[in-house]
């Protein structure tokens, strides 16, 4: 056990401070503090001794040098059991220190925010906390290191509960978590650093570090011989959805799979302002459909593919409603996601056995997308555009009418999320075939098509790629095809065109590609 009876406090976030230093005052606790920690404490009354007072010496540079000092860092690092070091203590003087608790500069939320002015942001760089951080999970077996708010209770509860002595086994945990994050800080700045310094229109860092908590456990991987956890990313990118996910019914526990699916059809139903349905299985849509009565896109998502959405994942992007859930009936479903849920629906979908219920915000997606292959990453931006009328170059000499646009638009965007290759069929912005990860995409074809059922008579193509051969266009017209969506490029793209016009399909070009591996 680890005797606390001197702390130095040195934060920048305040929150939970004065209960801290209070509690820590009544066990008798000495405190030391930074200027403007120290400021904050004596507003409330706490004897508390300044940093300035400890060394002898002011802070300098506008505050830049406060704690970098022999007094500071020796009171840190000096190993309690070394008659050596605590000799060194004594002949100059210098008090051990037990407890550091440090929070850093808020350079991640400056950028956050938006602060693009450099000289800002460097002076968001912070240093003698680091520094006092690193030293105190160095020396985690005398000194406990707190580097963040959210460790307060659990210190408090364990230094009353032991009479002022804090566990040697949670210290070095404690101390991990320090050293991950100056570790995270240092590679965030650098990280920042490196992306706004470069010279030329490529927008990809130069160095890029991944920082990852993990968040949970998983039962298994993939697959049950597989491993698995979650982990949360603590880079600058945006915050996903996870960080704010809220389990209204847990079921069994969230597998790999579920997640990865969770996150597809998450992805996918946000991209619609309308309301919205989406059936993901194995990570590919089976399922999608728009329209102003939510209820009304469930059962046309679900009508889509009822077999394969079977052991489905359902997102949608308005608040569920008791009716929209009806639509599933007794239909199996491993999760459920939406912004919101009335208490009805809630209530119903609880009624399922094991059927995992979440809410989460539709926030914006991730900046990266980041592939792991053995020995690096692969790493892009990610697929965010979009495609709208204005983008649309018609290419036949028929031209399609208004509702064939908005059909058009709608299978993109649902090819878009579609693995490669990705042939979508739909009708009343609804989907009624799709054909996913094939090597050719007239296989893709021929799969959404067996999908559709007959549907496909009357409804539009969308195509994630162009057309290598005119092969896809004969095929869609033998089936009553009106209209098709492509991105255009190939050198083949006259033949596409002329069967095309040899069969009165409109076809538009939207010069953008969405491969989906």
């Amino acid at each position: 056990m680890i005797q606390v009876t001197t702390a130095l406090l040195s934060v920048s976030d305040k929150a939970g401070l004065g209960e801290l230093a209070q509690r820590l005052s009544a066990l008798g606790v000495r405190l030391f503090a930074t200027g403007g920690t120290a400021r904050f404490l004596r507003e409330l009354h706490l004897e508390v001794l300044e940093v300035s007072e400890v060394t002898g010496f002011p802070e300098i540079l506008g505050g830049r040098v406060k704690t970098l000092h022999p007094r500071i860092e020796g009171g840190i690092l000096a190993r309690r059991d070394l008659p050596e070091d605590m000799e060194d203590l004594k002949r100059h003087g210098i008090d051990p220190i037990d407890l550091v608790v440090c929070n850093l500069y808020p350079f991640e939320k400056k950028v956050k925010e938006g602060e693009q002015n450099l000289d800002v942001l460097v002076e968001e760089i912070d240093i003698g906390g680091v520094t006092l951080l690193r030293a105190a999970a160095k020396n985690w077996k005398h000194v406990v290191c707190v580097s963040s708010p959210s460790q307060y209770p659990e210190l408090l509860e364990e230094l009353e509960k032991h009479n002022g002595y804090f566990p040697e086994e949670k210290s070095l945990q404690w101390a991990i978590e320090a050293f991950m994050r100056t570790s995270q800080y240092d590679s965030t700045i650098a990280t920042y650093l490196s992306t706004v310094s470069a010279q030329n229109e490529d927008t990809l860092p130069l160095y890029l570090a991944i920082h990852l908590r993990k968040a949970s456990p998983l039962r298994y991987g993939e697959n049950p011989h597989q491993k698995g956890a979650l982990y949360e990313d603590l880079s600058l990118d945006p915050e996903g959805f996870w960080r704010h996910l809220e389990v209204l019914a847990e079921g069994k526990e969230l597998s790999f799979n579920n997640i990865y699916d969770v996150q597809a059809a998450y992805s996918l139903v946000r991209e619609f302002q309308e309301p919205a349905v989406v059936i993901v299985k194995h990570n590919n849509p089976c399922g999608v459909a728009v329209h102003e009565d939510l209820a009304e896109a469930a059962r046309f998502a679900l009508e889509s593919d009822p077999v394969s959405a079977f052991g489905g994942i359902v997102a949608m992007n308005r608040t569920v409603t008791r009716s929209s859930v009806e639509v599933f009936g007794n239909l199996f479903l491993e999760v459920f996601i939406a912004p919101a849920y009335e208490e009805e629906a809630l209530e119903l979908l609880r009624r399922r056995k094991n059927l995992r219920i979440l809410a989460a915000p539709l926030l914006p997606p991730a900046l990266w997308d980041l592939k792991k292959i053995d020995g690096g990453f692969l790493l892009q931006e990610n697929d965010v555009g979009t495609v709208s009328r204005e983008n649309l170059r018609v290419v036949t000499e028929v031209k399609p009418k208004e509702n064939d646009l908005e059909d058009l638009l709608f299978a993109f965007t649902v090819a878009k999320y579609v693995k490669s290759n990705a042939i979508v069929l739909a009708k009343d912005r609804k989907t009624v075939g799709i054909g996913a990860g094939q090597m050719s995409r007239i296989d893709a074809l021929r799969i959404a098509i067996a999908k559709a059922q007959g549907r496909e008579q009357g409804a539009v193509l969308a195509s994630d790629a162009f057309f290598p051969f005119s092969d896809v266009v004969e095929e869609a017209g033998k089936h009553g095809i009106r209209a098709i969506i492509q991105p255009g490029g190939s050198i083949r793209d006259e033949e596409s065109i002329a069967a095309c016009n040899r069969l009165g399909i409109p076809m538009v070009f939207t010069g953008v590609r969405h491969f989906r591996h």
